[in-house]
C-alpha cells in the first residue's frame, strides 16, 4: 500500500477512475480497436479542457499541485459524486508532513455502560473496522461482531458472513471503499498497512475492489441478513463518534416481522446465556446432598 498510496497516489486515482467511465457515457463514440478500458487519457484531457501533455504529467506523478478548476473538470469528465470529488481534491492538497503519534483506540467507560443498557445489537468498532466491544445481542446477531474480530476480514474471508448478507458482494464493495475513505492520508498507519496487505495477500475480491479506488461513506443506512436461527431480518444501521471510536447500532422497524424476530432472538440469547451460567463445570465436585 505504501507504494501506491505514498508515491502517487493522485495519479493511482485518476487512473483508476478513468478505466470506469466508458465512452458511452462520456458522450464520445465508442469506436473500434480500444486497447484500453474506459476512456483514453487523450480523452479525459479533451473532455476537461486540458492539454494532453499535462494530464499525462499529472497521471504519472510530474505535476502534483493542479488547480481546484482543474481538479473540477476532472471530476466532472470521470463522473465523480460528492464523496469521490472530495476525495480528489483532498489527494492534490496532501503535502507530508512529519509522522504522527500513533494512540491506541480506547473505548471510553461510559460507552461500555450505554452497550449493557441497549437491547439492540450494538457494538463499538476502530478506524480499521476491528470490533473493540459488543453487547450480548450484537453477539447474538453474529459471532462475528465478538471484540478482536475484524468486521472486514470476516467479510471477505468468512464462508458464515458470505451467507449472512444478502448482497455480500454490495457489502464488500461498500466496506473496502468506505476504508479507503478512512485511511484518506494516514497512509503509514501500521493498523491499516497491517490489514491491507493481508487482505491483499488472501482475497482475490479485495485486490479487485481496491485496485477500483472506490471511495465511499458507511453510514447510516439499511440492510438485510440472514441468521441461521431467526431467518430475514432487516434492520437499519447507524454509526456514532464518540471520542476515537464508533458506535454502531442496528435496530428493525417497530412492529415490523424483523422486530419479532429480534425480540424471539434477545429471548434466545437470555435463555443460553442463563442456561451456560447454571451449568457446572465438568470437574466440579458432586453436590452434597443434606
Amino acid at each position: 500500500m505504501k507504494d501506491e498510496e505514498s508515491g502517487n497516489r493522485l495519479g493511482s486515482y485518476l487512473r483508476a477512475r478513468r478505466e470506469l467511465v466508458t465512452p458511452t457515457q462520456a458522450g464520445l463514440p465508442p469506436g473500434g480497436n480500444r486497447r484500453v478500458p474506459g476512456l483514453r487519457r487523450e480523452e479525459v484531457a479533451l473532455l476537461a479542457g486540458i492539454s494532453p501533455d499535462y494530464y499525462l504529467r499529472l497521471e504519472r506523478g510530474r505535476d502534483k499541485n493542479p488547480s481546484p478548476q482543474v481538479l473540477e473538470s476532472l471530476a466532472r469528465v470521470l463522473r465523480l459524486d460528492d464523496v469521490e470529488r472530495t476525495y480528489l481534491l483532498g489527494l492534490a492538497a496532501a503535502r507530508p508532513r512529519a509522522p504522527r503519534r500513533k494512540r491506541p483506540e480506547h473505548v471510553p467507560a461510559r460507552v461500555h455502560e450505554l452497550l449493557a443498557h441497549l437491547q439492540i445489537p450494538a457494538f463499538v468498532e476502530g478506524r480499521a473496522f476491528d470490533v473493540l466491544a459488543a453487547n450480548p445481542m450484537a453477539v447474538a446477531l453474529s459471532p462475528r461482531l465478538r471484540p478482536g474480530q475484524n468486521r472486514l476480514r470476516s467479510l471477505l474471508l468468512d464462508p458464515e458472513e458470505r451467507a449472512f448478507h444478502q448482497d455480500w458482494p454490495k457489502a464488500t464493495a461498500d466496506f473496502v471503499a468506505a476504508l479507503r475513505t478512512t485511511i484518506g492520508d494516514d497512509t503509514d498507519n501500521p493498523r491499516f498497512v497491517e490489514l491491507v496487505g493481508e487482505l491483499a495477500l488472501s482475497s482475490q475480491r479485495f485486490r479487485t475492489l481496491w485496485a477500483r479506488h472506490d471511495v465511499r461513506s458507511l453510514d447510516g443506512g439499511t440492510t438485510t441478513v440472514h441468521h441461521p436461527v431467526v431467518g430475514e431480518l432487516r434492520l437499519h444501521r447507524d454509526k456514532l463518534a464518540i471520542d476515537d471510536v464508533i458506535l454502531v447500532v442496528y435496530y428493525p422497524d417497530k412492529d415490523s416481522d424483523s422486530d419479532e424476530k429480534l425480540r424471539l432472538l434477545a429471548a434466545l440469547s437470555h435463555t443460553e446465556s442463563a442456561g451456560t451460567a447454571h451449568d457446572e463445570p465438568a470437574d466440579a465436585p458432586p453436590r452434597q446432598t443434606p
